[in-house]
């Protein structure tokens, strides 16, 4: 069921994925909290992801509360009939942009200029207007990382998580100790799973 260490510890897994392409992602329109559905080339990437991770096991698997989390996982406990609840977790819900959701990427660049457009864009410690950093997505997912590894010792489950490019760029950064340089310079791919163990 598990997989056993040296000394009978147990090693359990975390497989953290982001959902497929949206139709804002397509258009370079910015995102954060507002709803886009998957492209179609969305659904065929959020179904890679599903056969990437159809011989794990998922006990337990974690959502946000938007549906392009949601549909990607759905896709995903197809083939989990023993994934025995979904949890929804909007600590790990995607970057708020604030004033610029909804606006095109190049609209932004003409507006206000290439670099203040990366300064919000990639920035680590500039926020959109009315909207969060990195760093405040930071301590977000640093407290989110805390319960879950809390909840997967105690009940001694693996879990799935569908989530967000930046939601998980933040998770990465923690998880794998990583520098501001280089966190904000990943790109964070619809099709890839990002795999951690956890020793009980």
């Amino acid at each position: 069921m598990f997989n056993k260490l040296k000394g009978g510890a147990m090693k359990l897994h975390i497989y953290l994925f982001r959902h497929g392409q949206t139709f804002y992602n397509r258009d370079k329109i910015f995102t954060g909290w507002k709803e886009s559905r998957l492209t179609p080339l969305g659904i065929r990437q959020a179904r890679i992801v599903a056969h990437k991770l159809k011989n794990k096991k998922i006990d337990v698997a974690f959502q946000t509360e938007l549906s392009r989390s949601k549909d990607t996982l759905k896709e995903v406990l197809k083939f989990h009939p023993e994934c025995r609840e979904i949890i929804t977790a909007n600590q790990m819900i995607e970057r708020g942009y604030g004033t610029l959701e909804g606006l095109k990427h190049d609209i932004i660049i003409k507006k206000y200029g290439e670099e203040r457009f990366d300064l919000w864009h990639r920035g680590f410690n500039s926020s959109p207007p009315k909207g969060e950093s990195f760093a405040k997505v930071e301590k977000r997912v640093k407290l989110f990382i805390k319960s879950l590894v809390t909840f997967i010792k105690k009940e001694k489950v693996n879990v799935a998580i569908s989530a967000h490019g930046n939601s998980i760029r933040l998770f990465r950064k923690i998880m794998e100790k990583v520098s501001v340089k280089k966190t904000v310079e990943w790109n964070i791919p619809y099709d890839k799973i990002f795999e951690y163990t956890i020793e009980v």
